[in-house]
């Protein structure tokens, strides 16, 4: 018995020690369970970050607690520090965040690499910054940053690149910078940045690239201290308010790959130190003649590439030792050179650009220019040049740009320019050129602007002229041209523009000259054309000027001038032309007619016999009507009843118009009275309806527009007009208010007429002018589109520009728009804009600007400073008108499914860097104008710049939209050229 108790009291203990061993097994099992599942701490941290951002794109999704380490997740990098992997990089570019800075960033204890370009980060930057200790590249570019640059930055001691390009960075760079010790990219361009480049920054001799352009810098000096940047190879401060001279020391920059100091005021000449940026071969020429050691600076030679001062004030000649470099690039344009462009600049073998434009060189180019490089663009326009054009310009086949504006060239154009099938853009205005033109030269395949006016050429137009299928502006008015025009001209299906003046063309016009759909110009004033005027179909859809004046043209003026629906200018004047004004030219809406010194009779056309057509018709004696003089047979008795009968008539309807005035306010008095509605009437034009016609018009199935504030309808009235009638919602009287004070006082041909406002119990009417095409968002963006060939886009940016400057700088005070969008872009019968809908208008009224309690526009318009400052600018109607552009020029909406979430513009600069320019062209659009739409395309990038300091005013887009059209460069070249000396 106590033997079994024993043996059941050992049972029972081997029991409990079993259970116990099972239990500290599962007990392990479980923690071991637990540790390999928990989210180490680098990742714990990494989940702060994620939830101190906004991720609206889901960048950050793979971002998950249940994961052992962040080494998997989207944009982390890890390497193994010791017995684990650790966080060693963070780049989550373009990932659409937003949020303050994330300072859990420098809790990770291996962080080396922290990319966050192409965000919305959108705080000031932390002091804190400085505990990334092993920090060695930061790129927090294009962000919403604001603020100081902390000086902290200075105290990673491993730092080797720093980019805070495109922020809203304010006040000084801070000197503390010159403590970097390994530092070799600092790039700042296009922030805030207003104090002075601190000298303290030639301390850093590791820094290979210096970019701190266009930032608004108080007026300045280049620091002497930046020539000790021995290691530099890129230094770029175009636009920095900097004046002065270029320092000596500079001497030392023998690095230099990239020079460029741009737009900026500097002053004096060229320091003779570029003679230490030599080559290898001049040394080598010169080893015959020095003895002893090389002087100190040139055994460390330069590979300087691009050299970029221009818009600056530099004077004196262009030093030879920058001629003599092994130059890629030359911009010298915009300053006040004078002296010859020294004969070495011609010898360089990687010269593809040479711009040297409005300066007072003088004297012949360099006979070999084009000999040893692949030249593809010169600009010598605006100097005292003269000799002969070089004529080996394009030896290496590749010129595609020949500017020579407004020198003295003398001589003929050379033979080899008309092989050089590259050539797409030929500017030889404004010189003293003689003989013929090369028959090649007429036909080159790829030129689309081809201009020689203003010269002494002669000879014919060559029939070669069929092969130039890319042509759009022949420009070759001022010159001694003669013969026929060539029939084959109307094989140019891509010409715009014919501008062919002041020449000794003789014979007919050819008949298929009218033929050519794209048209928008004919000037052949002042030549010897003779003839009747082709009849028959013209396909002139799109022509607006023809000026015939000053040639030996007779016949009748045909009937098909009266049906081309663009023409606006009309000048047959100095001619044989002979019978009756065509009546089909009432059908015209012309700013200029002139039909005078012809051979004309009958009377004027009624709808012609106006005033603004006072001067259109004389010494034509045989017309009738107020302006052409005496018909035959009339006395002067008969001009005194005439003159009676219409001082009766102008009596009879004063009387008339009293006494219906008088019944208009009886009616309108008994209707207030029966209705017992009270209604507030307020006219801004002079109409010929009143607020019960309106009020009957509008019904359900005259809506032609719905928004956020109200319903649109097109109301057409008992004589025949159409007007569009805003009815707004109700607790919209603040919006009412401000549409009635704002376009009630507005007189401009690019803004939306108000005609009248009307306010009927709770009911709030605003009456405008009709406008037949809507909006430009309908007609861009549906099936309509195919009507918006380039030419009418660009007339509709120019007039919506031109609206938009006169609120801005015309209007006392200046007005905001705020909503500045293609849809409230309105276009009349001939596509004519106008801007439209300023219900949230705001007129600026302190210097400081306004700050407003919501945001007001619409997604994919709105400025990104707007968004969240609410500080209302112009610049925000700029960076709007912007997106408007890019438009016109991609095709796209401003919010797209391709574009995945992101806005117009963050899409065009991604394309951009990733696939070039024709990837984001509308494809729509004709090659002929890739020229100009690249323009408009620059013009639109400089408007959505994320930098508002740095977006042009809308007076300067205006002039830049001008200057980038064919026709104003035109019109005021020829007004230059005509002009007496």
């Amino acid at each position: 018995m106590a033997m079994e108790k024993k043996q059941q009291k050992f049972m029972n203990k081997n029991v409990v020690l079993h259970k116990m061993i099972i239990l500290s097994f599962i007990n392990l099992h479980c923690c071991c369970a637990i540790i390999t599942s928990a989210l180490n701490r680098e990742g714990l941290l990494l989940q702060q970050v994620k939830r101190s951002l906004s991720d609206p794109a889901g960048s950050l999704s793979s971002w998950s607690d249940r994961d052992a380490t962040p080494c998997n997740w989207t944009g982390i990098s890890c390497s193994r520090k010791g017995s684990f992997p650790s966080v060693i990089g963070v780049n989550l570019s373009s990932a659409s965040l937003s949020g303050p800075f994330p300072v859990a960033f420098c809790h990770l204890p291996y962080l080396s690499l922290l990319s966050l370009p192409n965000n919305s980060i959108n705080s000031s930057l932390p002091l804190t910054i400085s505990r990334c200790r092993r920090l060695t590249f930061l790129d927090l570019s294009s962000n919403f940053l604001e603020g100081p640059i902390p000086s902290t930055l200075a105290d990673l001691p491993n730092l080797r690149h720093l980019d805070l390009d495109a922020n809203s960075f304010s006040g000084e760079i801070p000197a503390s910078f010159g403590r970097f010790q390994r530092l070799e990219n600092l790039i700042l361009f296009s922030n805030l940045l207003n104090g002075t480049i601190p000298a303290s920054l030639g301390n850093i001799t590791s820094l290979r690239v210096l970019q701190l352009a266009y930032n608004p810098f108080s007026p300045g000096r280049l620091p002497p201290e930046l020539g000790n940047l021995t290691n530099l190879v890129d230094f770029w401060l175009t636009d920095c308010n900097l004046f002065g001279p270029i320092p000596d020391s500079f001497a030392k920059l023998i690095r230099l790959i990239n020079f460029d100091v741009a737009n900026n005021r500097l002053s004096g000449s060229i320091p003779s130190f570029m003679s230490q940026f030599i080559t290898i071969e001049q040394i080598e020429l010169f080893n015959n003649s020095f003895t002893g050691n090389l002087p100190p600076g040139w055994a460390n030679l330069t590979e300087l590439q691009r050299f970029d001062a221009s818009m600056n004030g530099l004077t004196g000649p262009i030093p030879e030792e920058l001629c003599e470099l092994p130059l890629e690039s030359l911009h010298l344009y915009d300053n006040r050179f004078q002296g010859k462009l020294p004969e070495g600049i011609a010898k360089s073998p990687n010269l593809y650009e040479l711009r040297i434009f409005n300066n007072s060189l003088s004297g012949s180019l360099p006979s070999q220019l084009g000999l040893n490089s692949a030249l593809q663009r010169l600009d010598v326009s605006g100097n005292r040049f003269s000799g002969p054009i070089p004529e080996n310009l394009c030896e290496k086949g590749q010129l595609f740009a020949l500017l020579m504006i407004s020198n003295s060239f003398t001589g003929s154009i050379p033979a080899s320019l008309g092989k050089c099938r590259s050539l797409q853009r030929v500017r030889l205005k404004g010189n003293r050129l003689t003989g013929d033109v090369p028959a090649e030269f007429w036909g080159l395949p790829n030129v689309y602007l081809l201009e020689l006016a203003g010269n002494g050429l002669s000879g014919n137009i060559s029939s070669l002229i069929q092969v130039a299928r890319n042509l759009s502006s022949l420009l070759i008015s001022g010159n001694n041209f003669s013969g026929p025009l060539p029939e084959e001209i109307g094989r140019l299906e891509n010409l715009t523009v014919l501008s062919a003046s002041h020449n000794q063309f003789s014979g007919k016009i050819p008949s298929s000259l009218f033929q050519l759909e794209r048209l928008t110009r004919i000037d052949l004033e002042n030549n010897e054309l003779s003839g009747e005027i082709p009849r028959g179909s013209w396909k002139l859809d799109q022509l607006y000027e023809i000026n015939l004046a000053q040639n030996k043209l007779s016949g009748a003026i045909p009937d098909e001038f009266g049906f081309l629906p663009a023409l606006n200018y009309l000048d047959l004047s100095s001619n044989k032309f002979s019978g009756d004004i065509p009546s089909a030219l009432q059908n015209l809406k012309l700013n200029r007619l002139n039909l005078s010194s012809n051979q004309l009779s009958g009377a004027i056309p009624t709808l012609l016999d106006k005033d603004i057509y006072r001067d259109s018709f004389l010494d034509n004696e045989g017309l009738c009507g107020r302006f052409a003089g005496s018909c035959h047979g009339e006395s002067s008795g008969g001009k005194n009843i005439f003159l009676v009968l219409r001082s009766l008539c102008f009596i009879i309807a004063i009387w008339l118009m009293l006494v219906l005035v008088f019944v208009v306010c009886k009616l309108k008095n008994m209707e207030e009275t029966e209705t017992g509605v009270m209604t507030k009437w307020t006219s801004f034009h002079k109409l010929g309806f009143g607020e019960s016609e309106i009020i009957n018009c509008i019904n359900e199935d005259s809506v032609i527009g719905s928004g956020s504030s109200g319903r649109v309808y097109k109301a057409v009235l008992r004589n025949g007009q159409a007007v569009a009638v805003k009815k707004l919602r109700e607790r919209s009287n603040k919006e009412f208010e401000t549409e009635v004070q704002t376009l009630g006082k507005i007189r401009h041909k690019n803004i939306v007429r108000l005609w009248s406002s009307c306010t009927v119990g709770n009911c709030n009417l605003l009456v405008y002018e009709y406008m037949p095409n809507g909006s430009l968002s309908d007609v861009l963006h549906d099936c309509k589109g195919k009507l918006l060939d380039w030419p009418t886009r660009f007339r509709i940016a120019l007039d919506a520009a031109e609206g938009l400057s006169y609120l801005h700088h015309d209007c006392v005070p200046p007005i905001v728009h705020r909503d500045v969008k293609s849809k409230n872009i309105l276009l009349d019968e001939e596509f004519g804009a106008k801007i439209s809908d300023f219900g949230v208008a705001k007129i600026i009224r302190t210097a400081n600007r306004d700050r407003m309690s919501v945001v007001t526009g619409s997604y994919g318009y709105i400025a990104p400073e707007y968004a969240y400052t609410l500080r209302v600018t112009e610049k925000s109607d700029i960076y709007s008108f912007g997106i408007v552009l890019l438009e016109l020029v991609t095709g796209r909406p401003p919010v797209d499914a391709e574009m995945k979430e992101t806005d117009l513009a963050t899409w065009v600069r991604t394309k951009l860097s990733q696939k070039g320019i024709d990837d984001i062209i509308d494809p729509s659009i004709p090659s002929v104008f890739k020229e100009q739409v690249y323009r408009i395309l620059d013009i639109s990038l400089l408007c959505t710049n994320l930098v508002p300091l740095n977006r042009p005013s809308m007076r300067k887009v205006v002039k830049m939209l001008q200057e980038s059209s064919p026709e104003f460069n035109t019109k005021i070249a020829e007004k230059d050229i005509l002009q007496p000396s």
